[in-house]
């Protein structure tokens, strides 16, 4: 770009945005304040110094393009640069880079391409050194994965060269400002209202509960919604990989796996969590999420008094959550014959939550299954609650309808014994109509 101390009178062609972008970002950042790892910096003062910078240029930009020209020269230093705008962005749960030009985006539960763009392979590489370095990571051709977080507690998952063979990619689930509440996901046809106060007795009861899904199914928001059912007076261990549950309880002790340090030592892993929170008298233990040998330790754990568990894992299907259990127990490295691990997931598990996100975008619950207990080497399943698909719209909207099957659980009295007396209509049971039909009968034998 030209620089703004030539003589007077000298013409150039005017310089696109880019050039004038990279002009203001390079020399603001020859300025103490410039520093990216400096924290003591004032956002007015910095937008003074860019103002400064911009007057040497000599430009006369409208003052639409100069406002969005100083929002980027900051996000640039400051903030995650060409992604800010979209990470601010309410509306948008997922950001998606896939290497410098494919920048996309999740809103409303579909896919969509943005328009905003990288200048090339290095400044996304430059964005992703940004989010990991005050974290104590590292990401080259050695180690080319990083999980991290964001510092409003959004999930960021980074892969480079040689792994990504089109160039860096970045995945950001955001982290929501706002906890959802039940009566939200109600709103939302996520799940009905007789759903809702199911699984509240149910959690209060303390039974031990496995929440499955598919990746961006919603596990994690309903995982924080039920926690929120579990009574003040308990004492809670939240495990996770990265810290997104947000209970109210006051007595919550919040655990976080660890990665390796550079040398490969300091892994804290989540079954080291796990056995490491039995001996910390927890009431109850809720883990983000299972994908491993933990599941075994989680399983003993439900099995040895710590009922009321919670946690997580990817299914799509309840049965498909069973296998899932059996494998990850598997990986243990304990040698068990299947069908024992059958036994101790049947004698464990109380409750399989299916939440699915639909082909529409929709998120639900479209299956609350008890595990019954073992018939043989199989264990039984019985879906409390279900939802039908009935129609799609042409606009690809999935019409169908979540309803009780008419089947009472089994442990229908444990949820009598903490005070909950459903009535038979939560279940799908019509007393009135029983009743008629009933009458109707008697009527027809005399």
């Amino acid at each position: 770009m030209t620089s703004p101390v030539e003589p007077a009178g000298t013409r150039h062609p005017t310089p696109d945005f880019g050039q004038i972008k990279a002009y203001l970002v390079k020399h603001l950042q020859r300025e103490p304040e410039g520093n990216v790892s400096t924290q003591s910096h004032s956002k007015e003062g910095t937008y003074q110094k860019i103002g400064q910078l911009y007057a040497r240029t000599g430009l006369q930009l409208p003052e639409a393009i100069r406002s969005r020209l100083f929002q980027e020269v900051y996000a640039e230093i400051y903030s995650f640069g060409p992604i800010q705008v979209l990470l601010d962005d309410p509306g948008i749960t997922e950001v998606m880079v896939n290497g410098a030009r494919q920048v996309y985006i999740e809103r409303d539960g579909r896919l969509e391409k943005s328009e905003v763009v990288f200048e090339d392979d290095e400044h996304v590489f430059r964005l992703i050194e940004r989010i990991i370095t005050p974290l104590g990571r590292r990401i080259d051709a050695s180690k080319p994965t990083v999980d991290a977080r964001l510092p409003d507690g959004s999930r960021v998952n980074a892969v480079i060269p040689p792994v990504a063979i089109d160039g860096p990619s970045i995945t950001i689930r955001k982290f929501s400002k706002e906890k959802l509440s039940v009566h939200q996901l109600v709103e939302f046809g996520s799940l009905t209202e007789q759903m809702a106060d199911f699984l509240q007795a149910c959690v209060v009861a303390r039974l031990n509960v496995v929440i499955s899904g598919g990746t961006g199914s919603g596990k994690t928001t309903l995982l924080n919604v039920l926690s929120g059912y579990i009574p003040s007076e308990d004492r809670i261990v939240t495990i996770e990989d990265a810290a997104e549950l947000r209970l109210h309880q006051e007595h919550v002790v919040r655990l976080e796996t660890r990665p390796a340090n550079t040398d490969g030592s300091g892994i804290v892993t989540i079954r080291d969590l796990v056995r490491n929170s039995l001996r910390m008298r927890p009431d109850r233990i809720v883990v983000g999420e299972v994908r491993g040998g933990e599941a075994l330790d989680m399983l003993q754990a439900m099995n040895t008094g710590h009922d009321g568990s919670l946690t997580t894992l990817h299914a799509n299907t309840p049965r498909d959550a069973l296998s899932r259990l059996e494998t990850m127990a598997l990986m243990s490295g304990i040698e068990l014959p299947l069908k024992v691990v059958r036994e101790q997931i049947a004698s464990a598990v109380d409750l399989i939550v299916q939440q699915s996100r639909l082909r529409d975008g929709t998120r639900k619950v479209t299956q609350i299954t008890e595990v019954v207990g073992m018939e043989g080497d199989t264990v039984v399943l019985t879906d409390i609650f279900k939802f039908e698909q009935t129609n799609i719209t042409l606009e690809g909207k999935v019409i169908g309808e979540l309803k009780p099957t008419g089947i009472r659980p089994l442990f229908s009295p444990r949820l009598e014994a903490a005070g909950f007396k459903l009535k038979p209509e939560v279940f799908g049971v019509n007393i009135a109509e029983m009743l008629a039909i009933n009458r109707r009968a008697g009527a027809k034998g005399r």
